[in-house]
């Protein structure tokens, strides 16, 4: 998770009267807690962590920039990845490690933190084996999200670090031009945390946490439109050939590009 120095540009403005976050954070630290967010993991790299999400049995979405070494601005390498579904006070229901990771070929992490990576901050990471989907059903996309809904952000972060915690409600603030703005309580640590819209019985992935500021007493977070993301990763993961018993597969999409980022938003 990145946070913002309130420096926005006028893209951001909807976001100004946010006001407090909402509710508070419920900790899921029983399984009946944790029933329905079984596929809401903590990624593990070694050097830090992000939160994750499973949208194939095989598949962890999360921030593109958690999947970059913040030294050297580099992809990491697929098997430094551990996704622990389900983690609650250092046990998780199922672990892998990564087999694959994409990341978006506009995301780019030696410029900071604006607008244009906000928009593309999204990574594939597929697993070296599937989780059964009775263990951790994977969640499904919601589009259409509108100013003013009212949605749940499911996360790990800094203080709570192997507790999964959900807000069952905080509010769109704004969407346009690819990004979403709501007033989610996210922090640390809560970087790739799927954000949800309740849809029938079950809950859909309306954007990711990418970065936040504090805004009139409030944390103001960032996401992006998912849909043609993840369509463009996807594809990316299918043109990657089967890795070699020998060592694991590294890409990105469009090529590698250096550096970590700076904490203004600018156009």
């Amino acid at each position: 998770m990145r946070f913002i120095k309130t420096a926005f540009t006028s893209l951001f403005l909807f976001a100004t009267a946010a006001g407090a976050n909402t509710t508070g954070l419920i900790p899921l630290t029983d399984r009946d807690d944790l029933y329905g967010w079984e596929a809401v993991g903590r990624i593990d790299t070694g050097k830090g962590y992000c939160t994750g999400v499973l949208i194939a049995s095989d598949i962890v979405l999360t921030a593109a920039h958690c999947v970059y070494d913040r030294a050297t601005g580099r992809l990491m390498s697929p098997d430094q990845f551990r996704f622990s579904a389900g983690l609650r006070n250092g046990v998780a229901l199922t672990q892998r490690v990564g087999a694959q990771v994409v990341a978006h070929k506009q995301y780019i992490p030696h410029s900071g933190v604006h607008t244009n990576n906000i928009r593309y901050d999204v990574a594939l990471i597929k697993l070296d084996q599937p989780i059964s989907t009775f263990e951790a059903p994977p969640f499904a996309l919601h589009s259409g999200i509108r100013q003013g809904n009212s949605v749940s952000v499911v996360s790990y972060g800094r203080g709570r670090d192997d507790v999964l915690s959900w807000q069952r409600q905080c509010d769109v603030l704004g969407r346009g031009q690819g990004l979403i703005a709501f007033n989610c309580n996210v922090t640390f640590g809560s970087s790739g945390a799927p954000v949800f819209i309740k849809e029938g019985s079950r809950a859909r992935i309306v954007t990711l946490v990418s970065s936040g500021a504090k805004v009139n007493g409030g944390t103001v977070a960032y996401g992006m439109e998912l849909s043609e993301n993840i369509a463009t990763l996807k594809r990316a993961l299918r043109a990657i050939p089967d890795a070699p018993t020998s060592g694991r597969k590294r890409i990105q999409v469009g090529g590698e590009r250096g550096g970590t980022g700076a904490k203004f938003i600018k156009n």
